[in-house]
């Protein structure tokens, strides 16, 4: 046993955390982010927290790292210069890609369509032809490949990326041409399609590997400079990066395989939240993650996460496993304004970001922002983050008098409700999208609220959605961290299958399963993960035949070894009624498998806190007034450090601590968990 180093880097801080495997006891650390160079901000925390913890670096025994490189790689346009090999006549196939336009209607004429990751000037086409049976058309014309190859490096490419008609099926052309590459290309990463998204679909399966050539430079530079440097400062411990479905994957590999990283940090979130959830005995529950410029969201059904086959980074959509996470731009940031076409108040998606911050903050800002709204209101207390923010009550009461002066509201109280009510109805909007429009009704949930301002909305949360009870994680700032450091390691396998029912049969399904499944495992013991303490889950895309699209349908062990066919087919009708309300008489069809197979959980201890009375006096820092339901009202701020198990803080109360502070509204009351947990629920419920 030994310590586990959970690392989550945001654009403005570096969450680091240290837990003791084996007592379960943590320790956190934030500095500030260095976007120059990442490893220099992980490096400050690390040193930080080991410093807090007393201990020698030499003693941690795992780091894992939720990273924004890959993100921040497509977000900035600071990817490499990607070349494209494409089979004869599909050149343009970034440029043709699919005829969806963003926006309501008429949106098309005013959108501005993005520019591919790959410019049409650095893609080739090269003859040779591989149907979609797998056999052979047309040879591949190795001396043409040859040249465009040279063309390429004469044009200074610094990925390059091949993918080729149908190479999902067979991929002896794009293997011949990346051993070519390596002959014409020496030094320039090479990513091919049949191994980043060995599945049918043209468009998707380039883009998303052309993705993958984008951010690899970037990536792999970071991953070998942070490995260098934590070797460097006495740390001998294998470095892992999380992957966007909230697995664990090594660091070699994940430069290799960058595309899986898009929503590394988000993931962090999610796996975090069940981590806690599964200690305060819930199972069920939507996660809200608010920082300072967005809101992510989730739904994690039966102790895991749901998991989308898309992941989206801006303008960029890209076909990749991932949390199935959405966001909206709401943040404690988010700036509040009032257009004078329509003199309706509005929040967000513009934030006032960490420079020049909200205006309470003191740093230049002078816009009305939501935590200008929550201060003056007097949710926030005037010392956060143990005292060393000190928040400026004056600057937030000016910053939104412009938004009374603006309405015509009769105080700045009012105001500041306005905002805070819109901004909670934005994000209300986000979690109907993960729960209502997916066929789930929020009142089944529990809802986990985490982020640094998070906890003050998620009472308000609670109550729209009718998800209860609201549970808010110790250290809810840095619960991404705690996600790094208490997932397990993950590897996928996948191909597209297109068979109908009647044409397959329950063992060759059951034997195309197996086999990926062999794949994805030895990968992972070739990490160190001996197979017996391997686990498999299994997807499969099924659809009606005709049908123009597929639903991913999860089917357990017990499906796959007995009648597979005729499970996999309740299975699928049953997710087709839950999504559309209706079935269809056609025959069902095959897509695509997938078979995930992961390491075992890490054995960290699960922390108990001391028996208390119920009585939360003990945690009393003072009395204080907000402003709740239009009127001022008398309220209790606790110190969350000095709460013990079995306390209950009423309503209206405030519960501070380092890294967030959250809110417990009138009317409710916030019990605490013996994991460290606050449970809000009505005073009015029983249970």
């Amino acid at each position: 046993m030994g310590y586990r180093l959970g690392v989550d880097v945001g654009g403005t801080f570096t969450d680091v955390l240290l837990v003791d495997e084996e007592t379960g006891l943590s320790h956190r650390a934030k500095t500030a982010s260095t976007p120059a160079d990442q490893s220099e901000g992980v490096l400050n925390g690390i040193r930080k927290v080991c410093r807090d913890a007393g201990i020698e670096m030499d003693e941690v025994a795992h780091v894992l790292h939720g990273t924004t490189v890959a993100t921040n790689a497509i977000l900035q346009g600071r990817g490499a210069r990607v070349g494209l090999v494409t089979t004869e006549g599909f050149r343009q196939v970034l440029q043709i890609a699919r005829s969806f336009v963003p926006g309501g209607l008429a949106g098309w004429i005013i959108w501005p369509k993005p520019e591919p990751l790959a410019r049409l000037e650095h893609t080739v086409q090269i003859p040779g032809r591989i149907a979609a049976d797998g056999t052979v058309v047309t040879p591949l014309d190795e001396e043409r490949a040859r040249a465009e190859l040279r063309r390429l490096g004469g044009a200074g490419i610094e990925a390059l990326t091949i993918s080729l008609i149908n190479s999902y099926a067979n991929d002896e052309h794009e293997r011949r041409v990346a051993e070519l590459a390596a002959e014409e290309l020496p030094g320039v990463p090479v990513s091919l399609s049949s191994h980043v998204l060995p599945e049918m679909r043209e468009y998707e399966r380039t883009v998303t590997t052309v993705a993958n050539s984008y951010v690899q430079p970037e990536v792999s530079r970071y991953v070998s400079n942070l490995d260098r440097s934590l070797t460097g400062s006495g740390i001998d411990a294998p470095l892992s990066v999380l992957r966007s479905d909230g697995g664990l994957i090594k660091a070699a590999k994940a430069a290799e395989d960058p595309v899986s990283l898009l929503l590394s940090g988000p993931a962090g979130g999610v796996t975090g939240a069940a981590w806690f959830a599964e200690q305060a005995g819930f199972s069920d529950f939507l996660t809200f993650d608010m920082g300072g410029t967005s809101t992510d969201v989730a739904l994690v059904l039966g102790g895991r996460p749901r998991i989308g086959r898309e992941t989206t980074v801006g303008d960029l959509t890209v076909r990749a496993t991932s949390v199935d996470v959405r966001t909206v731009g709401a943040g404690g940031g988010s700036i509040a304004h009032v257009p004078e076409l329509t003199r309706a108040l509005r929040v967000g998606p513009r934030s006032a970001g960490a420079d020049p911050g909200p205006a309470a903050y003191g740093t230049g800002g002078t816009d009305p922002t939501v935590t200008d709204a929550n201060v003056v209101l007097g949710y926030l207390p005037r010392q956060l983050a143990g005292g060393e923010i000190s928040l400026d009550v004056e600057a937030a009461r000016k910053a939104m008098r412009t938004i009374a002066d603006a309405m015509g509201l009769p105080s700045i109280e009012a105001a500041a409700a306005g905002v805070i009510d819109i901004v909670n109805e934005n994000m209300l909007g986000a979690l109907r999208l993960i729960s209502v429009q997916q066929g789930y009704d929020p009142r089944d949930f529990a809802l986990m609220s985490f982020g640094g301002a998070g906890p003050l909305h998620a009472n308000a949360l609670g109550r729209l959605t009718g998800s209860w009870p609201v549970i808010v994680p110790p250290s809810p700032g840095v619960l991404c961290a705690y996600g790094d450091a208490t997932t397990c390691p993950r590897d996928e396998s996948a191909r597209t299958m297109v068979r109908r029912f009647s044409t397959l049969d329950d063992a060759e399904l059951r034997a195309a399963l197996a086999e990926l499944a062999d794949a994805a495992a030895g990968r992972l013991e070739a990490e160190g993960v001996p197979r017996e303490s391997q686990t498999a889950t299994y997807q499969i895309d099924l659809r009606y035949h005709g049908q123009g699209f597929e639903i991913p349908v999860e089917v357990d062990r017990a499906t796959v070894d007995g009648d597979l066919l005729d499970g996999l087919g309740a299975l699928f009708d049953a997710e087709h009624e839950r999504l559309f309300s209706f079935l269809l008489g056609n025959e069902r069809e095959v897509i695509n498998l997938r078979v995930t197979v992961s390491g075992p959980r890490p054995e960290v201890a699960w922390r108990t806190l001391p028996e208390g009375t119920g009585d939360p006096s003990a945690a009393l820092v003072r009395e204080t007034e907000v402003w709740m339901d239009g009127a001022t009202t008398p309220a209790r701020i606790y110190d969350r450090s000095r709460l013990l198990a079995g306390d209950v803080v009423a309503g209206p109360a405030v519960v501070v601590e380092m890294d967030s502070t959250t809110l417990v509204l009138a009317g409710h009351a916030a019990t605490v968990h013996p994991s460290g947990s606050l449970l809000i629920r009505p005073l009015n419920e029983e249970g």
